[in-house]
């Protein structure tokens, strides 16, 4: 499975978005699922919703609700993790929903990720020092 990130789901609908066509040759040439966070979902909802329109915020969750796109609950025990991950990131900062697929990378034991926050995720390390691989360069 590869990890998306917010700016991805919203450049893959926005065409006037500088990452669009690389967002949407990357999702016509995934040879693997994808699978995201509720923050970032949440993010990305809200994101679409506002600056394009409800029907593509809705379309997105089409995805979730026919199982094209899988979504990771945080256990307990990683939601302890939040906090530190948020202060030592916090020169950035890191969000919730960063912070959240931080913790999903852990869980898959890889960092794949699809996201056009290059800066954050060339910085972030999941199990302290694995770097992510951003896929959209």
């Amino acid at each position: 499975m590869i990890i998306a990130d917010t700016g991805f789901f919203y450049a893959l609908l926005d065409r006037d978005d500088a990452w669009h066509l690389r967002c949407r040759d990357a999702a016509a040439n995934l040879q693997e699922g994808l699978i995201t966070t509720w923050p970032v979902l949440t993010e990305a909802v809200h994101l679409i919703s506002r600056w394009l329109d409800v029907d593509a915020a809705t379309a997105l969750m089409d995805e979730v609700a026919d199982g094209d796109v899988a979504v990771w609950d945080l256990p307990a025990a990683a939601r302890a993790s939040v906090p530190r991950l948020m202060r030592r990131y916090a020169d950035l900062p890191m969000d919730l929903a960063d912070a959240s697929l931080v913790l999903l990378a852990e869980s898959l034991g890889h960092g794949r990720i699809l996201t056009t926050d290059q800066r954050d995720f060339r910085t972030y390390r999941w199990k302290s020092r694995q770097p992510f691989e951003p896929l959209l360069g």
